[in-house]
């Protein structure tokens, strides 16, 4: 009977949206643009759903998710799992560097009438948080080039009623082609930051070594602003690529095979890489330099070609969706890393799986804490001992006495202790789960 509800609610629910969606106003859109997250909620709102428990479960959940925030760091993958019949949300906070090119991949399992809203927020400096970018429906990735180095936010979820395995990949590349062509070998010797003239001043850009005469070329599109010569420099080209608010400054050119105003494609020789200025006695190298209207900015992260990939997920799968119990005294960690902050967990903590990501799963506590633990730390839960009720107890949904009771258990009754937290114990009675408190 229960799924029969479900599925006339289910049913009933999708048609509203239908209905809903040839609407493109409302509180939200008369504002701005919405992302396809926001405009799944505002027909939700339209139809009235926003008064419902799922429909407010729904939204309540995606501003929580963002609140409640679990830290990675890229490249990064993990594999989950949204049910349909609950109402989740996930959100991964990390930090990215101006320059970088981010690239989000989610890859779904059914790829049919399972949608995935995929937001990527900016975390400004009050901590309030700005879309920048978001994934359609039909599981398009995002590529969105860092404007700001700083925190970034992406969440996750799922339609209402809606479920299925997702597999997501973050990775993060250059957003600008390479300045020098490879037939010269490059490769970069010095950095952002290097002490110049006995440390008197700071490196304002890359060194970018590679045999003499190789050619310096255009990035990107664009136009050439400036060709000129200085006693730092020697022989410079100034290029703004197009669509860009920065330009790009090569030096130490041994020729300059432009002129001021001339637009390239990318790939087009610009010059031909040499030691003049005060490089006269270093070898063959181009100075790469990036500069702002608020000045200079690193340029490695926009150029950096060494894009690392995340590690395979090698967690067994079978446990998502499902609660696990760790098997000995453990560590719950802040991120999947056994160096980063961590909590202990006592022995036979219950733990729901929501994901999977290298040899670690992404777990919840049972009052909602989120974090990560070992996978090779837990196991399947099962029966640790059975125990003979004292007292009448009730048996809650939670470990908590103030949550709602599933039903009420008699004295001298036996339920199997499935596992433990706090001043509880997670028990099976008569083919139903609940918690009970451990003093009874």
């Amino acid at each position: 009977m229960k799924s029969k509800h479900l599925l006339l609610y289910t049913s009933l629910l999708l048609t509203t949206l239908l209905w809903s969606a040839c609407s493109d106003r409302g509180p939200l859109a008369m504002f701005k643009k919405l992302s396809p997250h926001d405009q799944y909620g505002q027909r939700l709102i339209e139809a009235g759903l926003h008064k419902t428990a799922l429909g407010n479960s729904w939204l309540s959940k995606a501003n929580e998710s963002v609140v409640k925030t679990l830290n990675i760091t890229i490249p990064y993958q993990e594999t989950g799992y949204f049910a349909s019949d609950k109402i989740m949300a996930t959100a991964l906070k990390f930090d990215a560097k101006r320059g970088q090119m981010l690239r989000v991949a989610i890859r779904r399992k059914p790829i049919l009438n399972f949608a995935i809203y995929a937001d990527l927020m900016q975390v400004e400096e009050n901590n309030e948080t700005k879309v920048v970018a978001s994934a359609d429906t039909l599981g398009a990735d995002i590529n969105y080039e860092v404007k700001q180095t700083g925190k970034y936010i992406l969440r996750l979820q799922p339609e209402l009623l809606r479920g299925g395995e997702y597999t997501l990949t973050i990775t993060a590349g250059p957003s600008l082609g390479f300045p020098v062509s490879n037939v010269g070998k490059p490769r970069i010797g010095s950095f952002w930051g290097d002490g110049r003239d006995a440390d008197s001043r700071k490196h304002e850009g890359v060194d970018i070594f590679a045999t003499k005469g190789s050619p310096a070329i255009a990035t990107d599109p664009g136009t050439v602003n400036r060709v000129g010569e200085n006693n730092l420099g020697g022989k410079v080209v100034f290029f703004r690529p197009e669509g860009r608010d920065y330009s790009l400054y090569y030096a130490h050119l041994d020729s300059q095979l432009v002129s001021d105003g001339q637009t390239l494609k990318a790939g087009d020789v610009i010059g031909l890489v040499g030691n003049t200025g005060n490089a006269r006695t270093t070898p063959a190298h181009l100075h790469f330099g990036i500069y702002t209207n608020q000045g200079a900015v690193d340029p490695l992260p926009f150029i950096d070609r060494n894009i690392k990939q995340p590690l395979p997920v090698t967690a067994p799968l079978t446990n998502l969706n499902a609660t696990v119990r760790n098997n000995s005294k453990s560590t719950i960690y802040t991120l999947p890393d056994p160096k980063s902050t961590g909590s202990p967990l006592s022995q036979h903590t219950p733990l729901t799986v929501d994901a999977a990501t290298d040899g670690w799963y992404k777990v919840a506590l049972p009052d909602g804490t989120a974090g990560f633990v070992r996978a090779k730390e837990t196991a399947s839960i099962s029966p640790i001992r059975n125990l003979a009720l004292k007292t009448d107890s009730p048996l809650y949904d939670k470990p908590d006495s103030t949550a709602a009771h599933k039903l009420t258990i008699d004295k001298g009754d036996k339920v199997d202790i499935l596992g433990t937290y706090k001043n509880y114990f997670l028990v099976e009675y008569k083919d139903t789960t609940g918690w009970i408190s451990s003093s009874r």
